[in-house]
């Protein structure tokens, strides 16, 4: 089968691995510094935080909104937080892990994310926070989301907090600048099959100093590492409690090899192969591509498109011995979320739709061309 996915690794990062591994010094320390400094330029930001893994990164994203300050009410058990449910459970399950209230948005069955009409009309004085998820990395309309936002506040007094689950968008842009810049909380995934792997992991992107020099303490237990403290193996005072979700040197040795060869042979083939699709699969009967508009650029982890009587479109590119996936199930229809159901109906008419074909790095020219023969054969 030509495979919907594939892990990419560095040649270079089984020796660069060796040499840590060797040190002595496996833990959080100099090469989790060195990744996070080169990520910080990658993003435009000086507040990015390594974590082991995207879960972990919304989890403390959640965790770090619960705290008052001026001009924010904080969010407490039974808040809710505006959510898409096609997406991976790993957006929605802190909301659960918190106490907090899923409120279900549609899709915008032009793109699979939000629809921010539907985000918009649903938003209340309990509305906390909006998980915004860019599907297959495609990015929101993040200027009418902060309009959406900054109407909220003139309503309710105050914004609520946006968490951009960037988990697909490593690469992404919007309106020339990358995804985690905008001045939102981001999350991004760096787990096994995404563009830029450590093998798992993630990272945190705050927009101001102070969540993340909280974010800094509480990624680990709430201990501040770079006090000087009289016993080094015995922590100070800890004011806050926090959690074990920080990288570690091995996995950010791994990403810093494989950040190294990103754009070149990853990012810039997946947006090649998508391109070729798009221009391939334009008025074939039975297919509708999702939006591709000129103020953002796609990341193009995955290329989603939809058919007609998908599962006989499925059948036929499986029998050709290619790989094809939803990739995800819709998240409020599982037995933990039913409290939460409402109807929802764009999702309801894109599931049966969706589907996904591989564009990945791996693709030789002949395979993509063998892809875009199957489906321009019919179903």
């Amino acid at each position: 089968m030509i495979p919907l996915f594939k892990v990419y690794m560095s040649k270079a990062a089984a020796n660069d691995v060796k040499q840590v591994l060797e040190s002595g010094y496996i833990g959080q320390g100099p090469k989790v510094e060195e990744f996070e400094k080169v990520l910080k330029e990658r993003f435009q930001n000086d507040y990015v935080l390594t974590m082991n893994s995207a879960t972990s990164a919304e989890h403390l994203a959640l965790h770090l909104l619960k705290a008052p300050q001026e001009g924010w009410p904080g969010i407490q058990p039974g808040d809710e937080v505006l959510a898409s449910p096609l997406t991976c459970t790993a957006s929605n399950w802190p909301i659960l892990a918190h106490d907090f209230r899923i409120k279900w948005v549609d899709i915008d069955p032009h793109t699979l994310n939000m629809d921010l009409d539907d985000l918009a009309r649903k938003i209340t004085p309990s509305t906390k926070a909006i998980m915004a998820v860019h599907w297959g990395g495609y990015p929101l309309d993040l200027d009418r989301l902060k309009q959406i936002q900054l109407a909220a506040k003139e309503i309710n007094g105050f914004k609520p907090a946006i968490i951009e689950d960037s988990a697909h968008s490593f690469g992404a842009t919007y309106k020339g600048k990358p995804l985690g810049s905008h001045g939102n909380i981001n999350t991004f995934s760096f787990q096994a099959i995404k563009h830029l792997t450590s093998v798992d992991g993630g990272a945190l992107v705050l927009p101001h100093q102070r969540l993340y020099n909280r974010g800094k303490l509480l990624r680990w237990y709430g201990i501040d590492r770079e006090c000087n403290r009289k016993d080094f193996r015995c922590e100070l005072d800890i004011e806050e409690y926090g959690f074990k979700f920080h990288m570690n040197d091995v996995n950010a040795t791994i990403g810093l090899a494989n950040l190294k060869e990103v754009d070149k042979e990853v990012i810039q083939k997946h947006k090649a192969n998508s391109k070729r699709y798009f221009d391939a699969f334009q008025n074939i009967p039975g297919l509708t591509l999702l939006e591709n508009a000129p103020d953002r650029e796609s990341a193009c982890w995955l290329f989603t498109m939809k058919v007609e009587r998908r599962d006989d479109f499925t059948r036929h590119m499986t029998d050709k011995g290619i790989a094809v996936s939803r990739v995800h199930e819709r998240n409020d229809l599982h037995t933990c979320t039913r409290d939460f159901r409402v109807q929802l109906p764009s999702l309801e008419k894109v599931m049966p739709e969706m589907i996904c074909i591989p564009n990945g790095w791996w693709l030789t020219e002949d395979e993509r061309e063998y892809i875009v023969d199957c489906v321009k054969e019919g179903w």
